[in-house]
């Protein structure tokens, strides 16, 4: 089934509305929030304790996730960016946009546009275990419990945002003269 519309259009404030419902439903369920990056280190716990195990029952960091016939995989978390990863897939092929293709800026080659997105995603790993989460847990989550975190993240985020937008924006778009 290939839809060829590819004017579809969701309304983003009924879609803010889901979302909304979403995390009511997880905290109901599961009593954590929404967000990425426990879902991305429940899955490397999970690939550590499978590859050294001896090394994880004695790691500050990984022992209080595995033992005890507890898997780290077996959690909420994985499950959601699992189906974050799926959909995204799914809507992809329903919507004929399901093709591999590599977004950057017409001066910058497909090489270094990768190697920036690794290094970007790791530096983004990293500051999300120093953060003890990610930026859209923080807000999402952190703003539906009423958490002053959670409102100063939104502001820092959207604001440093727009700052490094404009600052940066030469190096994705290159001025026609």
């Amino acid at each position: 089934m290939k839809n060829t519309n590819r004017n579809f259009y969701i309304n983003p404030y009924l879609g803010g509305v889901f979302i909304g419902l979403l995390i009511v439903v997880a905290y109901y369920f599961s009593g954590e929030g929404l967000g990425s990056s426990g879902g991305f280190r429940d899955m490397a716990i999970g690939a550590i304790d499978t590859v050294a195990p001896n090394y994880a029952e004695n790691n500050a960091f990984v022992s209080p996730h595995v033992g005890d016939g507890k898997s780290p995989t077996h959690t909420w978390l994985v499950y959601e960016l699992l189906g974050v990863i799926f959909g995204a897939i799914l809507s992809a092929a329903i919507f004929g946009r399901l093709k591999f293709t590599i977004g950057k800026a017409p001066h910058i080659t497909n090489k270094k546009r990768l190697i920036y997105a690794l290094i970007g995603g790791l530096i983004w790993g990293v500051g999300a275990s120093l953060g003890r989460g990610c930026t859209s847990g923080l807000v999402m989550s952190g703003i539906a419990v009423n958490s002053l975190s959670g409102y100063i993240g939104l502001v820092g985020i959207f604001g440093f945002g727009f700052i490094f937008a404009y600052i940066f924006k030469g190096i994705w778009i290159k001025k026609i003269k």
